[in-house]
């Protein structure tokens, strides 16, 4: 694993950092830091040789992610995003789906998006209600998703939707979609407080008729796929993120209290901000090692592999807010100016608090796993 995560260091301080601040910026989408992930063979990260990946598990795709993220957290979300699509197709799509779209999809030549999140339903997966009408060998899609990360840019969409509505969980099936399908549309890109790379936005389906071989898994089992991505890529990948923001922002703030002085002192001198720096150090060595602990047992035990992506993620997210907040106020005036990046990061941070589910959502799902209530 170790060099794997040493590649991805050089690539995130010699082809991601230089461009960061241009990405946040422009709202640009990172196509081409995909592509070059792709071409890094990040892109086959848990993904099984006989389907063309490199095998390796959660530990490690959570430590290249966090690579990633102290660089660009935008790059890191659209990486996160099109690997829990690409897990998905690699273990659920039967053989047509697979040998269309995984070999690109492993280079980062096809982008993936992952499309759960609706206006009606928000994090709540069993709540969506965008629906698949069977129509002989198809199916007629109508609905929308909300807050799609890669909206627009994708060239493929793994779609959560209802196929049977009597049925309830069970009745709810995952398909691919591809962008060019006709009825399918999006809206405007929405201009959010952070992670402005990333193409957010809504996703529009009128009469979208998707060939019943586009299923991923079987009919009635999307929830169990999406559910799959989730726990072994969305959580872990966005935990990765947040725990590459802290540790970027705690070394921001260390180096600017070394170098910064004031009336002949560095800042690092004054007790105040000492405490500030230390405190920001060991949150970010916390998140680092519940992450790495959580993605080995989650590797080890499937069956509590939801808990562990529960636990990493609250924590890391909402860590990670307080860490880079923490090294504005280190920093101070220089901290809230634009050129100094960790207004940027703590921008980036708190998103994260909401993407792939929130932490209310989190903190109610690990109560009710430990309490069986």
């Amino acid at each position: 694993m170790d060099w794997i995560t040493r590649t991805a260091r050089q690539i995130a301080k010699e082809r991601l950092v230089p461009v960061a601040m241009e990405i946040d910026r422009n709202h640009t989408y990172p196509r081409e830091q995909i592509r070059l992930l792709g071409d890094a063979g990040f892109c086959q990260v848990g993904i099984a040789e006989e389907k063309g990946g490199i095998g390796l598990g959660r530990e490690c795709f959570a430590a290249v992610v966090r690579e990633i993220a102290g660089a660009c957290a935008s790059t890191a979300l659209v990486y996160v995003s099109h690997s829990a699509v690409v897990k998905a197709v690699a273990t659920g799509g039967d053989g047509r789906v697979q040998k269309q779209w995984l070999p690109e999809m492993l280079k980062g030549a096809a982008i993936g998006a992952f499309a759960v999140n609706e206006p009606g339903s928000g994090s709540n997966a069993a709540a969506v209600a965008t629906r698949a009408a069977r129509d002989g060998d198809s199916y007629v899609v109508n609905g929308s998703k909300s807050f799609i990360t890669s909206a627009g840019e994708a060239d493929l969409y793994l779609v959560l939707v209802r196929t049977d509505p009597e049925k309830g969980p069970q009745g709810m099936s995952a398909l691919i979609i591809e962008k060019d399908t006709p009825g399918l549309s999006f809206g405007k890109p929405e201009d959010k407080m952070g992670l402005s790379g990333t193409s957010s936005g809504e996703v529009f389906f009128t009469d979208c008729r998707i060939p019943a071989d586009h299923l991923v898994g079987k009919e009635g089992e999307g929830l169990p796929v999406i559910a799959g991505a989730l726990m072994g890529w969305g959580f872990f990948g966005a935990a990765g993120i947040s725990a590459g923001i802290a540790r970027s922002a705690c070394a921001i703030a260390v180096k600017h209290a070394r170098e910064r002085t004031i009336a002949g002192q560095p800042l690092a001198a004054h007790q105040a901000v000492g405490a500030m720096i230390a405190d920001m150090a060991v949150k970010t060595d916390a998140v680092d090692a519940l992450l790495d602990s959580c993605a080995r047992n989650a590797d080890l035990e499937s069956r509590n592999a939801f808990l562990f992506a529960c636990k990493t993620k609250l924590f890391a997210s909402e860590t990670a807010v307080d860490v880079a907040n923490t090294a504005i106020q280190v920093m101070g005036g220089h901290g809230y100016c634009r050129d100094y990046n960790v207004e940027r990061l703590f921008r980036d941070a708190r998103g994260l608090t909401i993407h792939f589910k929130t932490s209310q959502w989190l903190r109610q799902d690990i109560a009710q796993i430990l309490t069986g209530v």
